[in-house]
């Protein structure tokens, strides 16, 4: 048998049976360790610290049930495995809701309890794994700052992100929605000579075109109606800081040579103001688009472009780096753990294989949502499938799926069923959409709303 556990503890007030069952454990590679009562397991169990424990329920003394509370109270992560010549289903019940690992009656079936030592050491070799990238990302070897992996293309990135720390040039940062770009931007801030300073984050999307002017350059009293106060801009809330531009493509078009001239004189003027305002800002864009196709889209002026891209960060989709999974999946877990009280420890090996299968079209952020979902649902130690959305549980469409099409129909039900099917494969993720259709977020919500779908 692989793998085995190195300890392991009998307790048994039946001398023939320890004996008998010493010589099978060790005949399959296990140290063992005898006990025959409840006293003398526990002081082998805080000396030993035995992997698994095998004991009798009947003893003189304190029964086997009272030895599993005190050994759970001692580590709670520790099988134990009953055994009993008086079992009852109503014992094997009340055995199995305090946290025995199984319950087997005698005379013993050694081939089940074979079987149930390599199940039980599968898990046991599950949790020491989940530890130990548990350790390596508390000692830093599992990521970059707020990045977690260690694939090629991470570590292509860290690399870079730390270069562009050191300047003070402009950055424009790129990726589908989900990928961290803004952890991207708040590394890069966290990392250079400004780091003291404030880093603001502003999204293009999510602020209304009526009032993203005064947001970015502020205003004066009396500037439009409403605007009983002065209000200051972002570019001097960010002063000696840097302002990170989200989503960049989806500032209104008449906005932006505003900005390029407020870029290129590092001075602004509040809305109703005279005085224009210097500042020291180092500004960081980012867009979920490629830049190229949002030009020709006219979503994106190209002098802009030109003046936010002195340097260019590509993050990639978590499709093309699932190597990264497995970590990934560990520290969301511990993160999962912490905020809902909970003791997961991992995933069951088929459970990763579906999540290392998954194309991820909402990349991490999904992942993350997944795991946090499953985390909550799991009862146990192990998430396994039935936790899982049922979105992931089945097989995913082939990338090559086609659409087919009645003859005579319509532009407009063409593109309608086009953005509906794609919206179904991504997983009713909007951005992703998007980006596969080469069209802006905006414009997908738009339609669905024409469509009746939002």
């Amino acid at each position: 048998m692989a793998n085995l556990p190195n300890t392991l503890l009998v307790v048994d007030d039946d001398e023939a049976m320890r004996t008998v069952l010493e010589t099978r454990l060790r005949n399959w590679g296990f140290t063992v360790f005898t006990a025959s009562d409840s006293t003398e397991a526990e002081e082998y169990a805080k000396s030993k610290e035995p992997d698994i424990v095998i004991s009798d329920v009947v003893m003189p003394g304190r029964s086997g049930l009272e030895l599993l509370q005190a050994l759970k109270q001692g580590d709670p992560a520790r099988p134990v495995i009953l055994i009993t010549a008086e079992g009852t289903i109503d014992m094997a019940v009340d055995a199995m809701k305090q946290g025995a690992q199984d319950f087997i009656t005698k005379p013993l079936d050694y081939t089940k309890l074979k079987v149930i030592l390599e199940e039980t050491q599968k898990d046991l070799n599950l949790r020491r794994e989940a530890r130990r990238g548990g350790w390596q990302q508390e000692n830093g070897s599992g990521g970059f700052g707020p990045f977690v992996g260690t694939s090629k293309r991470m570590l292509e990135l860290y690399e870079l992100l730390e270069s562009l720390a050191s300047t003070d040039a402009a950055v424009l940062i790129t990726g589908e929605s989900g990928t961290g770009k803004e952890l991207a931007a708040r590394c890069i801030h966290e990392r250079s000579a400004r780091a003291q300073h404030p880093f603001l984050a502003i999204n293009a999307a999510a602020i209304p075109e009526s009032l993203i002017e005064s947001e970015i350059f502020g205003h004066d009293k009396g500037a439009f109606t409403g605007a009983v106060g002065v209000r200051s801009g972002c570019f001097e809330l960010a002063h000696q800081g840097t302002l990170f531009l989200d989503e960049i493509a989806e500032m209104p078009l008449a906005l932006q040579p505003k900005l390029l001239r407020v870029l290129e004189d590092r001075k602004v003027r509040r809305l109703g103001g005279r005085e224009e305002i210097a500042f020291d800002v180092r500004v960081i864009a980012a867009t979920n688009q490629e830049p190229r196709n949002a030009i020709q889209n006219v979503k994106l002026r190209e002098d802009l472009y030109y003046r936010l891209s002195v340097f260019m960060v590509e993050l990639p989709p978590l499709r093309e780096r699932k190597d990264d999974i497995d970590l990934l999946v560990e520290h969301f877990l511990r993160e999962n753990n912490t905020k809902h009280n909970s003791t997961v420890a991992g995933v069951r090996p088929e459970v990763l294989e579906k999540l290392k299968n998954y194309s991820w079209p909402g990349n991490v952020r999904e992942l993350r949502n997944v795991i946090e979902r499953a985390t909550v649902l799991a009862k146990g130690e192990w998430i396994r499938l039935a936790h899982l959305p049922p979105n992931l549980r089945v097989s995913e469409p082939a990338a090559d799926t086609k659409i087919v099409l009645p003859s005579g129909v319509t532009a407009y039900d063409t593109e309608k069923q086009l953005i509906l099917t794609t919206l179904e494969q991504t997983g009713n993720n909007k951005a992703e959409t998007a980006r596969r259709l080469g069209l802006d977020v905006k414009t997908i919500r738009n339609k669905l709303k024409s469509y009746g779908k939002q």
